[in-house]
């Protein structure tokens, strides 16, 4: 019988993927916004696809404000695109 694999949802697109293929946008305890490359960071999480148009569907979206329960400030968006145009 073949393992399951954990599955999330891309809050920018909205498409179910394995958790493999995703990133993991992190607002940790301090309650700064990071990308979790590794998926194991303390803190709430989100996912979203390694594709900067996902990033841009979701700012456009606000999805993580929804996501967090709180607003997230342009700075944060823009350092999140930073780190994703390093990452892809």
């Amino acid at each position: 019988m073949e393992k399951k694999k954990p599955e999330r949802q891309c809050i920018g697109c909205g498409e179910k993927k394995p958790k493999q293929e995703l990133i993991r946008v992190v607002r940790t305890p301090e309650g700064q916004f990071v990308l979790d490359e590794t998926g194991r960071c303390n803190g709430r999480g989100a996912y979203i696809c390694k594709d900067t148009g996902c990033l841009a569907k979701a700012r456009k979206k606000r999805a993580l404000s929804r996501s967090f329960s709180q607003e997230v400030s342009e700075e944060v968006w823009n350092l999140l695109e930073e780190e994703m145009q390093k990452l892809v």
